[in-house]
């Protein structure tokens, strides 16, 4: 939670506690590993040698190049460029259409180089993000970490509306164990992407083929993998999932790294180790979390966020395969990469979805963990049954909810207010033993605890029920920061077109922030908050009180201070705030004229004297 509200928070627990005592008594990038370096490959069969390679790159226009030609290794970089076929000399792109998504494919590496979702708001929401140069996401480096991904133009092969090949031949050179024959000749393979999609999926499969015929061995090109053995490729995904960010705040926006192993989620952090195999990882961010799950026996997960000329922050995800020792090897990965929802994600449990996987628990992702997890799924359930059956706006549904919460706190806040007016009952006893015993806070404090027993008064009884409703403003405030559904909310236009945003009736130049406020714009939201509390605070008001200094600070000062605190807060949380004082002030006055009738019936009740007993 940001660290402002928890500030206001603290700080009203600290004032209302303190309050009733003195009515009483007084938050490295992953680094790869040495390429080149002498391991054993992971695989059960006698290793290969590694061979080093560099890019196969096609060649530049209007070089001769015949088919099976073979480039010398480089003198100066000690690496193999190598080229099976000069290849297709212009890229080509590839666009998948489907219900949800927009995809654009290139054949420069067979990459993908644009994800969008077809959104209520946006028409399409990029969800690839670049930074100065073009994103090329799922591509393939022959070797580990530091390996350069491959930016030769592949053959495209349009199987359907929904699935596409990119292909292309390299060759490995000779007087190595992965050429063919003992005489070191030239090995060639080809290097196949295959990229599945569904028509209602936010989840694609990306399979990777490897083939060597007769003439490849294995494949080993070196580096070293997290846990020490030699790598075949490394698919990557980057540099950072979407939508668009000016930064990650944790308020806004943030990411989070997560794996799933042996049926528990585990938060990572970027230079932490994988080694693990876990049946999935994901980089996860406020509304959205793009997920691998890899279908292959052996690989790693590395994350990275090491930083992308022209990008806020960079969040990527390295899936690093082994070393193979046969001559073809097809691997097989899903990616989601959608809405981080109970909804989008459940499908994937419950079997509803066109891979037919199931209990996959990548609803993991989208759930909070604590001991209030439970309450916000409640108060959840609640606003999406108040928008989908009564109102159709979540303006309108987060007022529902906040009447509900009330009627069903009213009996706390009712005895609340009875403790308070009985503490103004017993103010005048209390006062007489503070002034008899002022100069002994050590006898004061037992004669205090005497008086209480004797009237059975606990004087915290006021302020305990206003404190068992403070979860509910947290489990209230991640659900306002992080509920999917009121990103892009509209509650009335043209002021609060975003529920899951601070609200703005005029927003500063590009740039220009109020010095030492840092405010980028002016809130309206944030006065209607104080008006309210000091409405709150002036009618729930008792005579004697209103002389008293030290409740004139906490009725008039503190609500003054939580205006700076609150002034960036979503604007939901912000309605929800001022909906309850308002609701709370109708129940006080509902309560006090309540009490004042029952005292005043007492008072009026005549006497009935006793009968006499006949003699």
């Amino acid at each position: 939670m940001e660290k402002n509200t928890v500030l206001a928070v603290v700080l009203s627990i600290v004032v209302l506690v303190g309050f009733y005592f003195w009515q009483g008594s007084v938050n490295p990038p992953q680094a790869a590993a040495p390429a080149g370096q002498s391991t054993t490959a992971v695989s059960e069969a006698p290793p290969v040698q590694s061979v080093p390679v560099q890019e196969l790159s096609a060649p530049r226009p209007g070089t001769s190049v015949s088919p099976n030609t073979t480039i010398s290794p480089n003198a100066t970089s000690g690496m193999a460029d190598a080229i099976a076929d000069p290849g297709p000399q212009t890229e080509q792109r590839v666009t998948i259409n489907t219900e949800l998504l927009s995809v654009v494919l290139s054949n420069a590496g067979g990459d993908m180089v644009s994800w969008k979702l077809k959104e209520r708001k946006e028409n399409f929401l990029e969800m690839v993000l670049s930074g100065n140069s073009e994103a090329h996401a799922f591509s393939v480096a022959f070797g580990g970490l530091n390996a350069q991904p491959l930016t030769s133009f592949f053959y495209v092969n349009r199987i359907s509306d929904y699935t596409v090949e990119f292909y292309r031949d390299f060759i490995i050179p000779g007087n190595s164990a992965n050429a063919a024959g003992n005489g070191g000749e030239p090995g060639r393979f080809r290097l196949t992407k295959r990229y599945d999609f569904k028509p209602r999926e936010y989840m694609f499969e990306l399979t990777i083929t490897l083939d060597g015929g007769y003439s490849v061995q294995g494949f080993n090109f070196g580096g070293q993998s997290l846990n020490g053995g030699n790598i075949a490729y490394t698919l990557a995904f980057g540099p950072q999932i979407g939508p668009k960010f000016v930064k990650l705040d944790n308020r806004y926006d943030y990411r989070q790294y997560f794996t799933f192993t042996n049926g528990k989620r585990k938060q990572v952090k970027p230079s932490d180790t994988i080694n693990t195999q876990p049946a999935w990882a994901a980089i996860s961010g406020k509304y959205f979390s793009f997920i691998a799950i890899p279908l292959l026996a052996q690989y790693e997960i590395s994350f990275s966020d090491k930083e992308e000329p022209g990008l806020a922050a960079a969040s990527r995800l390295n899936i690093i395969r082994p070393a193979v020792n046969s001559p073809k090897v097809t691997d097989a990965y899903r990616f989601y990469l959608g809405p981080k929802t109970q909804e989008a994600l459940n499908v994937y449990n419950n079997g509803n979805n066109s891979f037919g996987v199931r209990d996959m628990q990548l609803i993991e992702v989208a759930n909070t963990r604590g001991i209030l997890s439970p309450l916000e799924k409640a108060l959840k359930w609640l606003l999406v049954l108040f928008h989908d059956h009564v109102v159709h706006n979540w303006g309108v549904a987060i007022i529902l909810l906040t009447l509900f919460v009330k009627i069903i706190f009213f009996p706390l806040t009712k005895k609340g207010s009875e403790a308070t007016l009985r503490m103004q009952a017993l103010a005048p006893k209390i006062k007489e033993l503070q002034e008899k015993f002022k100069g002994n806070p050590q006898k004061l404090n037992v004669e205090m605890a005497a008086f209480y027993k004797a009237e059975g008064y606990n004087p915290l009884s006021g302020c305990l029920p206003m404190l068992l409703q403070l979860p509910i403003f947290f489990a209230m405030y991640n659900l306002f920061n992080n509920h999917f559904d009121l990103r892009g909310a509209e509650f009335i236009p043209h002021w609060i077109p975003d529920l899951s945003l601070p609200e703005a009736i005029w927003n500063f130049p590009d740039g220009f922030r109020l010095p030492l406020l840092g405010w980028n714009a002016l809130r309206l939201l944030p006065f209607i908050y104080v008006g309210s509390q000091l409405l709150y605070g002036k009618v729930t008001q008792t005579p004697d009180q209103q002389g008293n200094s030290q409740m004139k600070m906490m009725l008039y000062v503190m609500p003054l201070v939580f205006f700076f605190i609150l002034y960036d807060v979503p604007s939901g949380l912000l309605i929800y705030w001022i909906f309850s004082n308002i609701l709370t002030m109708v129940q006080q006055v509902t309560i006090n004229k309540y009490i004042a009738g029952k005292r005043a019936a007492q008072v009026t009740e005549p006497v009935i004297a006793p009968k006499k007993k006949k003699k």
